[in-house]
Order: structure tokens, then C-alpha cells, then sequence
């Protein structure tokens, strides 16, 4: 399969399974599973499922995932949808994680610190390079350096996501290094 193709797809993907399910018909479970089935017969991009496999196994930031067989399929994080619950347990954080913006939301952020805004959680790496390639995505990035063990210690819960981001509610200005 093309770049191209696997992009429109991861896309869909994203659209449908973090923030706008009903767009087409597609049903989500509270822990935001959906039928495979369901996917492939409801997208008009038609695919197939070994496609969807290796968009699945492939994905550079591991953004889906299957049940055991297979059968359903989920983002790991990113929902805008208040109704997934994706039964996150609390972890320790290590001492810094990383997150990547542009220069235009540095304002705001040294005023009101991250917000999850229409997300469920805020967003961050474990590495600079990780969050480098985030804030690429809308232009030169800035990347922060959150005081992330020192929230932690402060009772700010953290989660980690099957695919290695780091989750919270929000990060005051005061834990956050602007580099």
C-alpha cells in the first residue's frame, strides 16, 4: 500500500474512532472499541483488512490498536469524545516529559499553563524528538519541558497510554520549563 493511502486511512481512522463516530454510523463501545467489521463496511475509502493491519502494525506514532483476535479496534488516545473511557491507571512519571507546540500558543501557555482543551487529556513525550515531530506539524516547534515528577508529588495523576504518551488533566505554567 502507498503512503498516500495509508495516510487517507489513518486519517479516516482518527476521525472516526477519536472524535466523530457518527459521521459514519459507527457505533463505539465505552472503552472505544468498534467492530473491524463495522469499519471496513462503513468507510468509503474501502479498504481491506490486511490494510488496515499494517496501517494497525505500521502507524510511526501507533495510534490504533486491535482486541486480542483482532475483531475491534481503537485509538489508543486523542479522543474528543467525553464518552470513552479507556481505563487508564495512574503511573509515576519520570522526572521530565516533553511537549511540542508553536510559538503563537506560548502566550497563552505561560498564562494558563496546557490545557486538554476539546481532548480528553494533555499530551506529552518521555523525549525532546518525539515532541520535536508534534509541534512540526503546525509549524517551527517550541518544545516545553514539563516538571512532570514534581506535579506527581504535587497529586496530579498521570497515565500512559498503550502507545507510550504520557496523559494528564492539565500542567500549570509553574511546572513547565519554556526552553
Amino acid at each position: 500500500m502507498n503512503e498516500k493511502s495509508k495516510k487517507q486511512i489513518s486519517k479516516f481512522l482518527s476521525l472516526v474512532l477519536r472524535h466523530q463516530p457518527e459521521k459514519v454510523g459507527l457505533m463505539l463501545d465505552p472503552r472505544g472499541w468498534a467492530n473491524v467489521s463495522d469499519i471496513l463496511e462503513k468507510s468509503e475509502l474501502k479498504f481491506t483488512f490486511q490494510q488496515l493491519e499494517e496501517i494497525v502494525e505500521t502507524n510511526d506514532k501507533q495510534r490504533f490498536c486491535f482486541n486480542q483476535d483482532k475483531t475491534k479496534i481503537r485509538a489508543n488516545q486523542g479522543h474528543s469524545l467525553k464518552t470513552v473511557d479507556l481505563d487508564l491507571r495512574p503511573k509515576v512519571p519520570p522526572v521530565f516529559l516533553y511537549h511540542g507546540t508553536i510559538a503563537k500558543f506560548i502566550p497563552q501557555i505561560e498564562q494558563s499553563g496546557l490545557k486538554k482543551m476539546s481532548r480528553q487529556h494533555v499530551h506529552m513525550s518521555q523525549d525532546r524528538d518525539t515532541a520535536i515531530k508534534v509541534g512540526s506539524r503546525r509549524g517551527k516547534p517550541m518544545i516545553l519541558r514539563i516538571r512532570a515528577l514534581d506535579m506527581h508529588i504535587q497529586n496530579f495523576p498521570f497515565f500512559l497510554s498503550e502507545n507510550g504518551v504520557w496523559l494528564t488533566d492539565e500542567v500549570p505554567s509553574t511546572f513547565i520549563d519554556f526552553e
